[in-house]
């Protein structure tokens, strides 16, 4: 099955993918390091995340600063539709993402974030019912603390390199980065494995062993 545009391709991820299997195809096709760190989960357990990335560098910062968080207004503000919010740099001292951070990100049409740190506000940003992936919460501000100093920029988390627009997927089991140069074939992989492991898993459960299955299929 191909797909005409962006979103098409979103509504089969959402559908038919998740990120084990996507993470299997890129192991096959040598990219072994492609996941974030664990640590980096999403509030909500159900929620499932994709679209193209627009990173965005960070540093620390010490005390009041001339221009207080960089440049982040400028990234929230030029964010376009079906595109995430990937964040990294510093220390981590501090909430990196909140309550008015999600409102903007999400009036501009952007579909969620991906915070290589903290996020505050929890309650608010839940009720805004938009996906952000994070270490966790962390009340402590971020205006004494950190800036942005550049954004639509290649950054590194957890030696994953991230470009901007590169796909990004995300649910549960883990935040994966699709390098652009392999995502069609990544994908039309992906989607081959996922309806053979359905047809797998419905073997076993008619009563086929896991080594016969396995023999039959090559799909474990």
């Amino acid at each position: 099955m191909k797909w005409e545009n962006d979103s098409e391709l979103f509504e089969l991820f959402k559908n038919e993918l998740y990120t084990p299997v996507v993470g299997d195809i890129l192991d096959d096709l040598g990219y072994y390091h492609q996941f974030l760190p664990q640590p980096i989960q999403p509030m909500r357990f159900e929620d499932k995340l994709v679209g193209r990335a627009m990173p965005v560098l960070m540093i620390d910062v010490f005390g009041p600063q001339k221009k207080p968080f960089g440049k982040l207004t400028e990234a929230l503000d030029q964010l376009l539709p079906n595109e995430i919010y990937v964040a990294t740099g510093g220390t981590m001292r501090c909430a990196y993402w909140g309550e008015i951070l999600t409102a903007t990100a999400k009036k501009r049409g952007a579909v969620g974030a991906v915070i290589d740190g903290f996020h505050r506000d929890t309650p608010m940003v839940l009720e805004q019912n938009w996906p952000v992936f994070s270490r966790g919460r962390f009340a402590q501000d971020s205006g004494v603390r950190t800036q942005v100093v550049d954004y639509r920029c290649n950054i590194e988390i957890g030696n994953v390199w991230i470009t901007p627009g590169d796909l990004i997927f995300a649910d549960m089991d883990g935040v994966l980065v699709i390098p652009k140069k392999v995502e069609e074939e990544v994908i039309l992989k992906a989607l081959e494995k996922v309806r053979g492991e359905k047809l797998v898993r419905k073997e076993i459960e008619n009563g086929m062993s896991s080594t016969d299955a396995f023999c039959k299929y090559g799909i474990l």
